[in-house]
């Protein structure tokens, strides 16, 4: 989308300074009253104006019989009517010079196509009138740091919200008050409440954008069913990881039937699932599949340490526990080192009966000398350089006598350490947790959910702390564009190849003659392949023939691909028959470029063979992007460990696989408009040093039918 505003203008409408609620009750208890309720409570300091025509007084307050009647130009407004009366309301507010309006009101673009053209003339009257909409069908918003309360929600009846560094962004203004609540029992304070339900006009990426500039948000929860604007998104989670702000994502509709519930619930399209993990690996988002994973990573995050490293130190007074921990650190791809020889050495004698290699098993026995507690995590910090330790401390460390002096040996090791975190993992009562939170330390009872934790902080350290990228290469000059019509594998090699991308080296031919001439040239055995725009799987009828040598040789196969694929396709224009050398040796690999409707351009390496037809071993990034990102994707291959050698093949040419990922995300970009997919199956990457070379190319050009990278792998 073009014509979006900056999310600066999204102030009036999360931060406002006056308020008019159009629908106002005097019930506290209805839609329209418990808005008005609630700040009444939180003390907005603002001026409030309910709009009702029936009442000279709602809740106390001096009623106004009409927008036209309010005094001012309120910052924002609550609106709580009929859905047939929302436009006429909004333009209302707009001629008065209202900048923000929450539309509670239902009955829009979830109900049909009546209820889309109802919505989409919210989103114009919100355009012309040049005030922004949250809504329809929405749950509201609050900001705790100023008591705007613009939410019907009962999860704030009982207890306002409180100011605290965590925000939630979320489409389902259900789910988005229900983590909030859960976010409070945890103790997770959560300053602001943004939810978008239909979006005519503000949107998801609008919300988080709005949140990583405002100086209150630490920490970013989002939930979301489906993206419309892909482009605005991924500015927002670029805007987000510059700045250090953790963002927590829970992105639903990842299974058929779950994409469905999400189109009927708010209008929206669930996407490619495989397109939102790269997304999100691209811009170092912590991908969430439950609201406990969702809960335990904004808790660790809003202590606000992110160590650099993956170094674990398990330190633990359960043997078996220490070894739960361990396996669950390795599921989850953290270095769980050995302590140092010496360092062991050392501890050994201060703790005979202690196993100290890592995890440190101290034995409840070190809590007779909490000292020895202290000592042994010093050790872990400063010999074992880990980067986070969890330490399992189960309800020893919940005995209010041990909990004082412990939380003030933890409080010491931590201010020394300070790039370092610790996490807990105790069974205590509430006010002996707080205790520990209060210090700076997170406490899960479940170990394992501590360990999660520790590979959230240091997934979001490592990404924080990452070089800044090189930007990506500009085209190259001359390059050509990708047309309308078909094109066969030579045009295909030809235009790639135009753009860096590196291909066997291969001639067309049109006779057997000039077949032999160009097999004699290459040398050795060569490859000949049918040539036609209008197939693109050669192998289904039969169209390649492999390791051909000698003129005679040569000169049958011409003869029996020409002869023997026009009787299979006799609808197909042949434009004669390529003879390509044999590639070298190397590990095979599959890059490809799927346009999708919502992200543009998406490039996919996997590797190649069954490897990718039955395990699937992808990894996909939005285009275009740098070196540094294009190792990243090659490092998230389940099998990249191939690329290092196994068996004794010599390790594999990985940074020129990750300079032809470059090269063909900055095609997928430049020629977005005009590409549907592309696919480069096979690409052999030779011996480290030797580099990569494509063995065939298939590009789709717009207006095509779009095969999806799953077909064509």
């Amino acid at each position: 989308m073009t014509d979006r505003p900056d999310v600066e203008t999204l102030r009036p409408l999360i931060s406002p300074r006056s308020i008019a609620i159009v629908g106002a009750s005097d019930d506290p208890t209805r839609i329209g009253g418990r808005p008005l309720g609630y700040m009444l409570k939180s003390g907005f300091q603002g001026p409030i104006w309910p709009v009702n025509p029936k009442r000279e007084t709602v809740q106390g307050l001096q009623a106004f019989a009409s927008v036209d009647a309010l005094p001012g130009a309120p910052d924002a407004c609550i609106v709580a009517v009929p859905a047939a009366a929302v436009p006429d309301t909004l333009e209302a507010l707009a001629a008065k010079g209202a900048k923000a309006a929450v539309v509670f009101s239902s009955g829009f673009a979830e109900m049909g196509e009546e209820g889309k053209a109802a919505q989409d003339r919210v989103r114009a009257i919100a355009r012309a009138g040049g005030i922004r909409v949250l809504g329809p069908n929405c749950l509201g918003v609050f900001n705790a740091h100023n008591g705007w309360i613009a939410t019907f929600s009962s999860s704030v009846e009982q207890e306002l919200p409180k100011p605290g560094p965590v925000a939630i962004a979320s489409q389902s203004g259900a789910y988005g008050s229900h983590a909030f609540a859960l976010m409070r029992t945890r103790g997770v304070q959560t300053g602001i409440l943004i939810t978008t339900g239909n979006e005519a006009d503000v949107d998801l990426a609008d919300a988080i954008g709005y949140l990583v500039r405002d100086e209150h948000t630490k920490v970013i929860a989002a939930y979301a069913e489906g993206i419309r604007d892909g482009d605005a998104l991924r500015a927002a989670l670029a805007d987000a990881a510059d700045a250090g702000k953790p963002v927590i994502f829970m992105k639903v509709g990842r299974s058929a039937i779950g994409a469905a519930a999400a189109a009927s619930h708010t209008a929206a399209l669930a996407g490619s699932d495989r397109v939102y993990d790269g997304l999100f690996a691209q811009y170092g988002v912590l991908r969430v599949s439950s609201t406990d994973q969702l809960l335990d990573a904004c808790y660790a995050a809003a202590h606000g340490r992110f160590p650099a490293g993956n170094r674990l130190g398990l330190m633990t007074i359960s043997g078996g526990v220490g070894v739960q921990m361990a396996d669950s650190a390795e599921d989850l791809g953290m270095d769980v080192a050995e302590m140092p020889k010496d360092a062991q050495r050392t501890l050994q004698e201060l703790l005979p009966y202690a196993a100290v290699r890592n995890p440190v098993d101290v034995t409840a026995q070190a809590f007779n000398d909490l000292s020895l507690v202290g000592t042994n995590l010093r050790m872990m910090l400063d010999q074992g350089r880990y980067d986070v330790v969890v330490a399992f401390f189960t309800v020893v460390a919940g005995s209010r006598t041990i909990a004082g002096p412990l939380i003030k040996i933890l409080a010491e090791i931590r201010e020394r350490f300070r790039e370092r975190s610790i996490i807990l993992s105790l069974v205590a009562t509430g006010d002996i947790v707080r205790q520990y939170e209060d210090g700076g330390f997170p406490v899960y009872e479940d170990p394992t959910r501590a360990v999660a934790a520790a590979a959230a902080l240091t997934g979001f350290g490592r990404f924080f702390a990452r070089p800044v990228e090189a930007a990506p290469p500009s085209a190259p000059a001359g390059a050509p564009a990708v047309g309308t019509d078909a094109l066969a594998e030579h045009h295909a090699t030809d235009l790639l190849e135009a753009w860096g991308v590196p291909f066997v080296a291969r001639r067309l031919v049109t006779s057997p003659d000039q077949a032999a001439a160009a097999a004699a040239e290459l040398g050795g055995k060569v490859v000949l392949k049918i040539a036609s725009p209008d197939i693109q799987h050669k192998t289904e009828v039969g169209g390649v023939i492999v390791g051909v040598q000698g003129d005679e040789a040569v000169r049958a196969a011409y003869a029996s691909l020409t002869e023997r694929v026009p009787l299979l396709r006799p609808d197909a224009t042949i434009d004669g028959v390529i003879v390509a050398a044999m590639a070298p040796a190397g590990v095979e690999a599959v890059v490809g470029v799927q346009n999708d409707p919502t992200f543009g351009p998406v490039v996919m390496v996997g590797l190649g063979g069954v490897l990718v037809e039955v395990l699937e071993d992808v990894s996909f990034r939005l285009a275009p992007f740098g070196v540094a990102e294009a190792r990243r994707m090659i490092a998230e291959l389940k099998g990249a460990k191939i690329f290092a050698g196994v068996r004794g093949a010599p390790p594999a040419d990985v940074e020129a696989l990750a300079d032809l990922l470059v090269r063909v995300s900055v095609f997928a970009a430049a020629e977005a408009e005009r590409v549907v997919s592309v696919d480069l199956n096979p690409v052999r990457v030779l011996e480290a040093g030797h580099g990569v070379v494509a063995l065939d190319a298939l590009i789709v050009p717009a207006g095509l039918v779009p095969e999806t990278i799953e077909e064509v792998a």
